[in-house]
């Protein structure tokens, strides 16, 4: 995966060829140059692409891995404090504690609207069960709720419903 590294080592590159092309559009509009407004058009789009190269130096773009989390699936999420993720219904407590950890985190951001009254990322974990052929009920896991101020919150609490595991399909050997 790229780093933040790379996509500023790109930046470079890409300011290098812009400043470049700008030379040739002002060399094209001082001598006339059939091409001059195609470099003027190819200058601003390097403009672009660099800035947009540069924005990518600046975000980091890893993601949190916590060992023992499975894959999910967002769900909803109504970009404030609420969001559901999808599991497998294989799923066991403590994959899924982990999976609603790495949930928690991949999910933070700091645009997130919270309000005075719900300053709390509620994220919930379903998984889809079939008890009988043509029906699908969704099945809520479990939840996790943390802060929306700050990125390293360590007061996240995470509670699983052991209930709804009894429900769960049996695994076939």
């Amino acid at each position: 995966m790229l780093t933040t590294a790379d996509f500023l080592q790109y930046t470079q590159w890409s300011g290098i060829a812009t400043l470049v092309f700008a030379a040739l559009a002002v060399l094209g509009l001082i001598f006339k140059w059939g091409i001059r407004f195609r470099l003027v058009g190819t200058t601003g789009f390097m403009l672009v692409v660099t800035a947009g190269l540069f924005a990518l130096s600046l975000v980091p773009l890893s993601r949190t891995v916590i060992p023992g989390a499975v894959r999910y699936t967002l769900v909803y999420d109504n970009g404030s404090t609420q969001a559901v993720i999808s599991t497998t219904p294989q799923i066991t407590t403590s994959a899924l504690d982990a999976t609603l950890r790495q949930a928690a985190s991949n999910l933070y951001s700091f645009g997130r609207l919270g309000s005075k009254t719900e300053n709390q990322l509620t994220i919930r974990a379903r998984a889809l069960i079939h008890p009988e052929p043509g029906v699908t009920v969704p099945l809520y896991l479990g939840q996790v709720k943390r802060s929306l101020v700050s990125r390293e919150d360590s007061n996240i609490t995470v509670e699983l419903y052991p209930e709804k595991f009894a429900q769960l399909p049996k695994p076939t050997a």
